[in-house]
């Protein structure tokens, strides 16, 4: 990898024991970066990983400024994700709350005179109001660091790979309902790979200075998602779209299928050009095959309810 004269220092990462922060310790680390995990609680499982990988923990609250301010004093980058308002209960996090973090980690970052900044969005962001609050939270906090005096990026992951893993789609029973129909594209990544790319944008600040970058590592179809599955299954594995009846009754779920079927949550990035910035990314059959095997395994024999998405 090519290190755009910038001496490795350290990267403040929030989010750090979660999948995309946690992808981007793990590639930071492993290039030779230094990394200070921002984590609520230094004692929990995850924050004891993140430490014994090399990683130095702080704790801090993003609803307290102050605590983010220590976390970033003297650091080179900082990566910025935010509890994502879109998780429901997991995190009680409001859209005004994501959106206020948001602002004020990029606010502290120009403070702190923080040499690069990279915020991680999501692929819906920038095209529209969607009237989910959780992608539009997203390009409210994109247009206020592009308004600011710092060198930043901003990627917008394509769906993870990780998320056809969630309780509830029906592997457990041979089949896998989703939002895409069998012959519409959506693009996917693993979220090793948004680590990855993190890592290449930290080495090279100037070369991605002021960049919006839309990521996926695969386009799939219903159809090629069914044959995934069935493949690493060894098995036969029944793709179908949510029922139009469930999307009409449910709020939630229908303005979510809209914004893939329109193409602004289906994912828009260019595959070439990124594997030509940023080396290989895995293919969704790659994931199966390796990173994502095990869990894979568990979800077919673990027993679950139907699917609840808010």
């Amino acid at each position: 990898m090519t290190v755009e004269n910038v001496q490795k220092k350290t990267v403040l990462v929030f989010g750090a024991t979660g999948q995309q922060g946690g992808a981007v310790a793990s590639a930071l680390l492993s290039d030779g970066w230094g990394v200070r995990a921002f984590v609520r609680d230094t004692n929990s499982i995850k924050s004891r990983l993140l430490a014994d990988a090399g990683a130095d923990l702080v704790c801090g609250d993003l609803s307290d400024p102050d605590s983010v301010r220590v976390a970033m004093c003297g650091v080179f980058g900082v990566f910025s994700i935010q509890p994502s308002s879109g998780q429901g209960d997991v995190y009680g996090v409001t859209d005004e709350q994501e959106i206020r973090y948001g602002k004020m980690v990029a606010d502290i970052a120009v403070e702190q005179k923080v040499k690069h900044l990279v915020y991680t969005s999501v692929g819906a962001a920038g095209k529209g109001p969607t009237g989910l609050g959780h992608f539009d939270s997203k390009t409210e906090i994109e247009n206020h660091i592009r308004g600011l005096d710092i060198c930043f990026t901003i990627i917008r992951p394509a769906a993870f790979m990780e998320l056809l893993l969630l309780p509830g789609m029906g592997l457990d029973q041979n089949k896998f309902t989703f939002f895409i129909r069998p012959e519409q594209s959506f693009q996917v990544i693993a979220a090793q790979d948004i680590g990855k790319i993190v890592g290449v944008i930290f080495n090279r600040p100037t070369r991605f200075s002021e960049r919006t970058i839309e990521i996926a590592g695969d386009e799939i179809t219903g159809n090629a998602l069914q044959q995934a599955l069935t493949e690493a299954a060894g098995k036969d594995i029944l793709y179908q779209r949510f029922d139009n009846a469930l999307l009409t009754e449910n709020d939630f779920l229908g303005r979510l299928a809209a914004v893939i079927d329109d193409g602004r949550c289906a994912g828009n990035a260019d595959l070439t050009a990124l594997r030509n910035e940023f080396g290989h990314l895995l293919s969704l059959k790659e994931w199966l095959d390796g990173p994502g095997r095990e869990a894979f395994r568990a979800a077919l024999s673990t027993s679950s309810s139907q699917v609840k998405l808010r």
